[in-house]
C-alpha cells in the first residue's frame, strides 16, 4: 500500500486546512485509519483515527472539537478537516494505516508526511 497525502501549507492562526490521504496498489477498506503528527526532535502523536467501517472515531485531546477525520472507501481515501488552528499545530502530519490504535508501531503503511505551518 503506498500512501500519498496533501492539502499541507501555511495558514494564519484561526484558519482552516484540510487533509487528504489516497491509498492505492491495495484497498484500505479492512483498515484503520488514523492521522499522526509529529513536531521537530519529538515521536510521533496521534491526532485522529478511525475504524474501517467508520463507526468508531477518537480524537487526541488537543483536537478539542477542532478536526474531523472521515474516509471515503469508494476513493480509498481519508481525510483530516481542521479548523480553528493555532500555532501549536504546526507540526508534520502523517496519514497511517494499520490497526485502531493510537501507537505508531499498530501502523503497517504510513504516508511521506505533509507539512501544516500555522502563523500569528
Amino acid at each position: 500500500v503506498q500512501l500519498q497525502a496533501s492539502g499541507g501549507g501555511k495558514v494564519q492562526v484561526g484558519d482552516s486546512l484540510s487533509l487528504s490521504c489516497t491509498a492505492s496498489g491495495r484497498s484500505i477498506n479492512n483498515y484503520a485509519t488514523a492521522w499522526f503528527r509529529q513536531f521537530p526532535g519529538n515521536e510521533r502523536e496521534m491526532v485522529a483515527r478511525i475504524t474501517w467501517s467508520g463507526d468508531m472515531l477518537h480524537y487526541a485531546d488537543f483536537v478539542s472539537g477542532r478536526f474531523r477525520i472521515s474516509r471515503d472507501n469508494a476513493k480509498n481515501t481519508v481525510y483530516l478537516q481542521m479548523t480553528r488552528l493555532t500555532t501549536v499545530d504546526t507540526a508534520v502530519y502523517y496519514c497511517a494505516v494499520g490497526r485502531y490504535s493510537i501507537y505508531p508501531a499498530d501502523y503497517d503503511y504510513w504516508g511521506q508526511g505533509t507539512q501544516v505551518t500555522v502563523s500569528s
